[in-house]
């Protein structure tokens, strides 16, 4: 466990808010969670004393932070290959492959793409999920965005929360589409499968837009942007309008499945997002083999 003490004093122009609020403020490169966390542990100290969170503050105290970094992981690092689209010292874009878990769970205890990330960057068990700013399911394809630092992981999350990381997927859904769309429904847990997510007045918002790129005799392909980030997204709102993805054994009939393609046609082929040393760069992912050959038997039929 390593500590960084940092030392501020709060502005007169904050006076009044609560001190997790201002600490927020002060402190960018830290979550609020973590924040009140510290406060909470008392390694955060005003005037040299212990505050609560909710409490006001009058500004001009002197603010005493003890960042303290601690193994936020348990995961074990095992050594695997990595496709690395991107590395610098604040982050890594990851191409991931059909078939690789994240996170850790049930049934998958190694083997997962945290393990591999462990093993590239031993420091990531400091940091929440390793670093891993947001998931893909196990058989979907394509970028992902891990942050290496506190600061760049608090960075790209909130920069994710705030619809400020720009991602775009590509899928081959059941039936012929006859222009794009928005899908605005919100998604919950399905009342009587807790492994599957429906489109449910009570669940959580989400939007996902889509527009048709090219249409086959049966099929479409479809470019997927998203406003929120559910699970199961992509997967559920194109079932909702009765146009699931192909090969998806949860969302859609097997009857959909091409030869040669045994997971739902779903990549997430492209992500943009300001880099925290300035400008916006965009990374692509090409599409996988599977992907690319079942697109070709399409246009065949």
């Amino acid at each position: 466990m390593d500590t960084e003490t940092q030392q501020k004093t709060i502005p007169d122009e904050l006076a009044g808010l609560r001190l997790d609020q201002a600490l927020a403020q002060m402190f960018p490169e830290f979550s609020r969670s973590r924040l009140k966390s510290w406060l909470l542990k008392g390694v955060v100290l005003v005037d040299g004393e212990r505050r609560r969170p909710k409490d006001r503050i009058d500004g001009g105290e002197e603010i005493a932070l003890r960042a303290v970094t601690e193994q936020a992981v348990t995961s074990k690092p095992e050594p695997m290959q990595l496709d690395v689209i991107y590395e610098d010292d604040a982050m890594l874009v990851i191409n991931k492959p059909a078939g690789l878990v994240v996170h850790p769970g049930a049934g998958n205890l190694t083997g997962t793409l945290m393990n591999g990330l462990l093993h590239h960057v031993s420091s990531l068990e400091e940091l929440p999920r390793a670093g891993i700013i947001h998931r893909l399911d196990k058989d979907t394809t394509g970028l992902m965005l891990v942050g290496k630092t506190l600061p760049a992981h608090t960075a790209l999350t909130r920069a994710l929360s705030e619809r400020e990381v720009s991602r775009h997927y590509f899928a081959v859904c059941q039936g012929v589409l006859t222009g794009g769309g928005t899908i605005n429904e919100p998604i919950g847990r399905h009342p009587t499968d807790r492994t599957r997510m429906c489109a449910r007045a009570d669940g959580r918002p989400a939007v996902t837009h889509f527009t048709v790129r090219e249409r086959f005799r049966a099929h479409s392909l479809v470019a997927v942007t998203l406003d929120t980030g559910r699970t199961h997204q992509i997967r559920v709102h194109l079932k909702a309008i009765h146009h699931p993805i192909i090969c998806d054994h949860i969302y859609a009939p097997k009857r959909g499945c091409l030869l040669g393609f045994n997971r739902p046609a779903l990549h997430a082929r492209s992500i943009s997002f300001d880099l925290l040393n300035g400008g916006r760069r965009k990374f692509e992912a090409p599409l996988p083999k599977d992907f690319t050959n079942a697109l070709t038997k399409l246009g065949v039929d």
